[in-house]
C-alpha cells in the first residue's frame, strides 16, 4: 500500500540500506515564500508517481538498498535544527551510507556536511543554487539560507567548495569573496559554454575523494520548478542536474534537495524533486555496481 509518509520503494532496513532518506521539515530563516517546511512530505508523497524501474540504468529501486528515516523533529530556533540534524545525520555516515536529505529550507543543508565525520575520506561540495548564499550573517542569524555556502566552507574549506547555477548575488557577496575565493561557475557561463564543459571544470575544482552535492531547487529554472521561496529566472533545467548526478555519482557522499514550497507548487516541483532524489540514488547504485 502506497504510504505518502514514505519515499516510494524505500523498503530495506536501516542496517541493509546504502542510502536513507531523512526529512528536514524546517523553514524559520525563508526570507521570501515560506512553507519549504512541507517540502519533504510533499516530495515523498509525489515519489509514488514513478515506476520503480529505472530505464537508464535498468535499476529496479524495489530492489535497491535504501531505507527512509522519517522526518527529524519539529525545530524552535535554527540553532536547535543544526544541534538535531548533526545527531541525526552523523550516525548515517558513521555506518558508511548516504544520505539523501529532503528539506527545508536551505539553512538544513551547513550541519548535513558538518556531521560528516573528520576520519572518513575528504569531502568536497557541489553547491547548486540561484544565489551564492555567501553572507556571514542576514538579519543577524549566522544560520540563514542566506549564509549557507558560508558555513559549509568553514567545514571544509574554500578550495573544496563550488557554486554552481550562480545568477543573483549582492555586492558584498562578491566583496567578500574576493579576500576567501569560494569558486563559482555562473548560469550565464553555462548557458555559453555547454552543460557538460561547465561541470567538468567544477568536478576538476573539487580534488576530494567524495562529493556532497546541496541542490537548492531554485537553482532549476522556475519554469520547471517555481514552487520554490525565492524563485529566480535564467536557471539551469531539470536535465542540467540530471546530468550533473550523473558525472558527480562515482564520488558521491550524500545529497539533499532544498526549498521545495509546496504552498506555490501545482504538483510540478514536488514531481521534479522526487526525481532527482531518485536519479541520485540510481545513479550512485549504478556507479558503484560499474566497479
Amino acid at each position: 500500500m502506497q504510504r505518502p509518509t514514505t519515499f516510494a520503494d524505500a523498503r530495506a532496513s536501516f542496517e541493509d540500506a546504502e542510502f536513507v532518506i531523512v526529512g528536514i521539515p524546517f523553514d524559520r530563516t525563508t526570507s521570501f515564500r515560506p512553507g519549504a517546511r512541507f517540502g519533504p512530505d510533499s516530495i515523498r508523497l509525489h515519489s509514488w508517481n514513478f515506476e520503480s524501474y529505472d530505464l537508464e540504468t535498468g535499476i529496479d529501486l524495489e530492489d535497491a538498498p535504501v531505507h527512509d528515516l522519517g522526518n527529524a523533529e519539529e525545530f524552535g530556533s535554527s540553532e536547535d535544527m543544526v544541534r538535531t540534524v548533526r545527531e541525526e545525520i552523523g550516525p548515517i555516515y558513521s555506518a558508511g551510507k548516504v544520505p539523501i536529505v529532503l528539506g527545508g529550507d536551505h539553512a538544513c543543508s551547513p550541519p548535513v556536511v558538518e556531521a560528516y565525520p573528520a576520519n572518513a575520506p575528504s569531502l568536497g561540495v557541489l553547491y547548486l543554487d540561484a544565489h551564492m548564499d555567501f553572507r556571514d550573517n542576514y538579519l543577524g542569524d549566522r544560520r540563514s539560507h542566506a549564509c549557507s555556502s558560508r558555513r559549509i566552507l568553514e567545514k571544509v574549506g574554500s578550495r573544496n567548495v563550488v557554486v554552481l547555477g550562480v545568477r543573483s548575488v549582492s555586492r558584498q557577496e562578491i566583496e567578500d569573496n574576493k579576500g576567501i575565493g569560494m569558486a563559482y561557475v555562473t548560469a550565464h557561463e553555462i548557458a555559453r559554454e555547454g552543460i557538460a564543459s561547465a561541470v567538468q571544470r567544477a568536478l576538476n575544482m573539487l580534488k576530494t575523494e567524495r562529493i556532497y552535492i546541496s541542490l537548492d531547487i531554485d537553482a532549476i529554472d522556475p519554469a520547471y520548478a517555481g514552487a520554490t521561496g525565492t524563485p529566480e529566472p535564467f536557471g539551469l533545467t531539470p536535465r542540467d542536474v540530471k546530468y550533473i548526478l550523473g558525472q558527480a555519482a562515482p564520488r558521491l557522499a550524500g545529497f539533499d534537495i532544498m526549498e521545495v514550497s509546496p504552498p506555490y507548487d501545482n504538483g510540478n516541483t514536488s514531481l521534479l524533486a522526487a526525481r532527482l532524489a531518485r536519479e541520485a540514488i540510481v545513479r550512485s547504485l549504478a556507479a558503484r555496481r560499474s566497479h
